[in-house]
Formats: C-alpha cells, structure tokens, sequence
C-alpha cells in the first residue's frame, strides 16, 4: 500500500491503496512504517503523495462501521499515534496533494511542514460534520494552527471542502501547482529547505509547530474522545447511509 523510493536526501512515499487510499489501521501503520524507513537509511526530508487525482479520500467507513467498540478505539489509537509522530518527525514532511484531500487525507496534509496542491476540480477540507462526525478538539487545534482560529470555526463547523485555489487563499495549502507536478515542486521546496543548517532548521521547524506536537502527548484521549463520537446515534445512523451510497 506504500510506494518508497529515495532519490539523494529526499525520499517520496506514495500511498497506493486503490481505489481511494482508504485509511484503516493496516493502511497507516504501513505509513508509519514507509515514513520510519525513510528516516532510517538517511533521508533528510520526505513527500508524501497520491495518485493523480486522489491524494486520500479519508477514512474506510465500511470497514470502520464492521468493527466494535474496542477495534474502534483500536482505530483511533492508530491514527492519532501515526499523524502526531508525522507531525513531529525529526525530518520535515511535505504533502504532495495530488487530488481529492476531504476528511482523513485533510488531517493527514495539515500534520506536514508544507502543502503542494494540483490544480483542478479537486477539493480539500474537514468535511466530517457533514457526515455526521464532530471534529475531535485536537484536530481542530491543528486546523487552527494551520489556517488561524475564525477560519478553522468557519471551515470545520460547516464541513466545507474548497478547491485548491480557496484552500491557497486561507493558508491551508502553501502552494498549487499543475497536473502532475505536485512531487516535482514539493522535491524543489524541500531541496531548497534542506540547503540550510540542519540543526538550526529543524529545531525552529519544530518549535513553530509546537501547539501541533504537543497533541500527540494526547494521542489516547483524542482516540476515546473520537470513538466515542464516533459511537454515537447520529454518527452512526449517518455513516451508515455514507457507507450504503458508497456500495452503490
């Protein structure tokens, strides 16, 4: 489900779990895993991509609706544990957002240093309230820090998804680019980060995203906080109808 490959110090993780890199726990620990190999034979820095078109659609509901109350959790612990160590990893980590970006895939780019998106008739945001999921308070702290606290409100409590060129706008991306190009102009912003002194980078870089890594002291709060939400009545009723139009 995960495409590796390093070229010099930058190493490209592509996530290849067809048709929509659909998030369940085997799917982000094999995330964890690519990202861990990649810091281990030397990369100073990695991408992280999709397929042309899709970057992630989120999280695998039906499969996710198939588990119980203790694999839910099981879920969430993952989840929080993988994209509070991206967002805190000791290289920095740049999402090349390759197409569609709602929900999960969403969460996943705004725990990364930078943000390339492919213009196009794409959408990107936190689309969870209209499907009947609240977003965690932790998710919404790393929203805030990303995009500053009136938009984060705005974007989360209405579950609006933008395209590429609103998401520019509000800071939620840092950078679009052409069909195909997103890897090419993440490899280039990376390339020009890593010229600088490693250790003064990374430390400031680390610093600046500090209310961001702090989440991940947090991981099993916010998983308990997201099973229960996930649990409830409304949640389920409307996952339930999301996951019946997805079988169609």
């Amino acid at each position: 489900m995960m495409n590796l490959t390093i070229d010099s110090d930058i190493a490209v993780l592509q996530m290849d779990r067809p048709p929509v890199n659909a998030m369940n726990s085997e799917f982000l620990l094999g995330l964890e895993t690519a990202w861990q190999q990649a810091c281990d034979a030397g990369a100073r820095g990695v991408v992280i991509s999709g397929r042309e078109g899709l970057f992630s659609a989120g999280l695998d509901v039906p499969a996710l609706l198939e588990l119980s109350a203790e694999g839910v959790f099981g879920f969430w612990q993952v989840f929080f544990r993988v994209v509070g160590r991206l967002g805190g990893s000791p290289v920095p980590v740049v999402a090349a957002i390759t197409g569609h970006a709602p929900a999960g895939g969403a969460v996943l780019a705004l725990h990364c240093d930078y943000r390339v998106a492919t213009r196009g008739e794409y959408r990107i945001g936190l689309n969870e309230v209209q499907v009947g999921l609240p977003v965690p308070a932790g998710i919404l702290q790393v929203l805030q820090s990303v995009v500053g606290e009136r938009q984060a409100a705005r974007l989360a409590m209405t579950g609006a998804l933008v395209t590429p060129e609103e998401a520019l706008c509000l800071g939620l991306v840092d950078e679009l680019t052409d069909e195909g190009g997103a890897v090419q102009a993440a490899q280039t912003w990376l390339s020009t980060l890593l010229e600088l002194p490693p250790v003064a980078m990374n430390t400031t870089r680390l610093a600046a995203k500090a209310t961001l890594t702090a989440q991940a002291q947090f991981a099993d709060q916010c998983a308990r906080e997201a099973t229960d939400y996930w649990l409830s009545e409304e949640t389920q009723r409307t996952m339930q109808a999301l996951a019946a139009s997805l079988g169609k």
